[in-house]
């Protein structure tokens, strides 16, 4: 029997390492995705810098220092000897979703910044979670005397009424005020890896679809199919970009699977007349 010692595709390595919810490697996962803009990306090295960044941290506390000693330490090297921060002069800059990119330029967007923070964070062995706040991701950190959010952006600590105050705009929009208001802490639940890799992608998918880059927005949708395989608008989305390039098998071949499953009625239906002009087309 011949054996098979080639390496893994992208995305294949990808599938590897999101197969499994008990043991997500969320940091090494996200510095993956790079690989769809970065071919010759050396995940491995990427993740032996950051370990070293850690022990270069560790180095900084002594053995005995207290959960809160750690964290101060921390947002000091992160956010002040190291400089990261959020790219306030190219937020939507595609290389802001790339960790690799982040680690050279040490500008980000929350999530990325985030999960690089958490990550050290780990290696501190700080209880550090990422939160899934409407608009702007954050972390979070259990200390024993309470739990402190952080803007992963700018290493701000905010309080219950910073958050709350953060939050009223979205409320708004969404109907959820007087009778409808909900608490702050509803919205400080620990994010899952998944979750947060399912955002990340999709920050870069809408930046590929405002740039109407089909192609790249086709990679982050292999990528989110791969990750949330029942995730039945991803397999829209992706056929609508393939219907934006011209390949009209494929893009039937995504929608038709999405009409199966839509739970939008409205736009099963559009969706559905779309199909027909597509088989035409191919007829």
């Amino acid at each position: 029997m011949d054996l098979d010692f080639s390496a893994p595709t992208p995305l294949g390595y990808f599938a590897t390492l999101v197969s499994d919810d008990d043991a997500f490697p969320l940091f090494e996962a996200a510095v993956s995705v790079a690989q769809d803009e970065y071919p010759d990306l050396d995940v491995q090295q990427v993740l032996g810098d950051v370990d070293q960044m850690v022990a270069r941290l560790r180095r900084r506390c002594p053995e005995d220092a207290g959960p809160l000693q750690r964290l101060r330490a921390l947002n000091q090297f992160f956010f002040r000897d190291l400089g990261f921060g959020g790219n306030v002069n190219n937020y939507y800059d595609p290389d802001n979703s790339y960790l690799n990119a982040v680690l050279r330029t040490r500008r980000g967007i929350p999530i990325t910044l985030a999960v690089l923070w958490m990550e050290l964070a780990q290696g501190m062995g700080l209880k550090a979670r990422g939160v899934n706040f409407p608009g702007h991701f954050m972390v979070k950190v259990n200390l024993p005397n309470g739990q402190v959010v952080i803007d992963p952006f700018n290493g701000q600590s905010l309080s219950r009424d910073e958050l709350a105050e953060r939050l009223e705009p979205y409320k708004r929009r969404n109907g959820l005020v007087d009778e409808f208001d909900v608490p702050v802490g509803l919205y400080l639940q620990a994010a899952q890896p998944r979750d947060i890799l399912a955002r990340l992608l999709r920050n870069l998918k809408e930046i590929h679809r405002a740039q109407e880059d089909w192609l790249r927005l086709i990679a982050v949708q292999d990528r989110l199919l791969i990750l949330l395989p029942d995730a039945w608008p991803e397999y829209r989305d992706r056929g609508l970009a393939w219907a934006e390039l011209g390949e009209a098998r494929l893009a039937v071949a995504d929608l038709d699977i999405y009409v199966v499953h839509a739970d939008d009625p409205l736009d099963r239906e559009a969706i559905g007349q779309r199909l027909q002009e597509l088989r035409r087309a191919l007829n």
